[in-house]
């Protein structure tokens, strides 16, 4: 089977695994989880919930007229155009459509990942069980893609990781993942014949030790030119940027993208040359490469100034129909329809001995709440004196995205919530 037949064989199973319903069919046994008939046993990692997974398949980033859809197709528009080949064609295959649930050799080992990494614990990531996961990273491709022979390629699509709530912070967000490998006649085409992509050197902080000091320099340069002019040809050509080091398992030496926005410094994007043990364990060992990784909601609450990442998947058609219509690099300001007030209510506990994982706290909240949950904030601590218990109290700010909030029914989803945290944490209620 070629190269070419391999791969699109994998897409193919990819995209049937990937259901285009708006949600899936989900059950819950004692000891299954059943998503559109795949049946997953649950152990002591399950940690998913219902709540979460009714985002499964609801696919933004191709909705026609939402602003990831414009957003995905103004990167694959630069991408084209950016980098054809000799014939005129793009060389950059684009992947949208892959199946979010991997297995944790996927979302993990593949990338070098190690064992007591903190992205594995299971106040980060939402497991099936412990062989299964909800993908923390469109990453979790990587490695089965560059093994079926493609050299450069885009992966967009839906990922899933436990985190805090805010305006700016939702458990599932949309990434696109872009690599590109190079063999040594198209890295060095200059003098190729004299310069060598490997040799078996040391590690330093500018280089692996696979590879030669010119290799790591020449994709270096690669690399953060397409970076550049794609953050320019986002944000225009008068946006101001910086480069910080950083660190990352799967890449070395790594980077991070910043852009001016509004006199602030904002990250936009992780990236590195791609660790070459993972090539050697995808069965391409004669080729060296780089990556780069960008969340869509980030970038697109700043290009259309959405002050709200809840917005996103809200069906209000005040808010879509700003997007209707609109071309990909068309600048849109998007505009409140109305501004909702908010209700807040205040949740204070007890310790259990041991404490608690404020993730937790916040994936209770988020469960029972929903979307009208708008922050959660810990506000006060407290250590008594005597007993040397240890108390929380956290602010829950609730708003809803399309209607006017009761007090009333506010009041009993928060009892709700206080229930759950004295059930699920062991907390003792003030």
């Amino acid at each position: 089977m070629t190269l070419l037949r391999k791969s699109l064989r994998f897409f193919a199973v990819q995209c049937r695994n990937c259901a285009s319903k708006s949600s899936p069919n989900v059950e819950f046994t004692a000891s299954t989880v059943d998503i559109d008939g795949r049946k997953f046993n649950r152990d002591k990692w399950t940690n998913v919930n219902p709540n979460i997974l009714k985002y499964l398949n609801r696919n933004l980033h191709l909705k026609p007229g939402h602003p990831l859809c414009l957003l995905r197709e103004n990167i694959i528009s630069f991408m084209y155009k950016s980098f054809p080949n000799h014939a005129g064609n793009p060389i950059f295959s684009v992947f949208d459509r892959l199946n979010p649930i991997v297995t944790t050799k996927q979302n993990f080992d593949s990338l070098l990942i190690p064992q007591d990494h903190p992205s594995r614990t299971l106040s980060d990531c939402y497991y099936l069980n412990k062989d299964f996961i909800l993908r923390g990273h469109t990453s979790s491709h990587q490695e089965e893609l560059i093994a079926s022979g493609l050299d450069s390629f885009v992966v967009m699509g839906d990922v899933y990781r436990r985190d805090e709530i805010d305006a700016s912070h939702f458990p599932v967000f949309h990434q696109a993942e872009g690599v590109r490998l190079f063999a040594k006649h198209q890295l060095h085409d200059i003098d190729k014949e004299k310069v060598e992509l490997f040799e078996n050197g040391k590690r330093t902080p500018h280089k692996q030790e696979h590879h030669t000091e010119l290799t790591s320099d020449k994709l270096q340069h690669e690399l953060k030119t397409c970076l550049t002019k794609l953050v320019h040809h986002l944000f225009g050509n008068d946006v101001e940027t910086r480069w910080t080091e950083t660190y990352f398992p799967f890449t070395h030496p790594s980077f991070e993208l910043e852009v001016k926005f509004q006199d602030k410094w904002l990250e936009l994007l992780g990236c590195g040359v791609i660790e070459q043990q993972i090539l050697y364990n995808a069965g391409v060992p004669d080729k060296v490469g780089w990556a780069f990784g960008l969340g869509l909601e980030r970038i697109a609450m700043r290009l259309y100034e959405i002050p709200d990442i809840r917005l996103f998947w809200s069906n209000d058609s005040g808010f879509l129909s700003q997007f209707q219509g609109a071309t990909p690099n068309q600048k849109i300001t998007y505009k409140s329809v109305s501004q909702y007030p908010q209700c807040f209510n205040d949740v204070s506990f007890w310790l259990p001995e041991g404490g608690i994982n404020s993730s937790d706290v916040y994936e209770i909240v988020r469960g029972v709440g929903g979307d009208i949950v708008e922050q959660v904030r810990l506000v006060d601590e407290f250590l008594h004196p005597k007993t040397k218990k240890r108390s929380q109290c956290f602010r829950i700010i609730y708003r809803h995205m399309e209607r006017t909030l009761t007090q009333a029914e506010v009041g009993k989803v928060h009892e709700r919530i206080k229930a759950q945290l004295a059930a699920d944490l062991g907390v003792t209620l003030r």
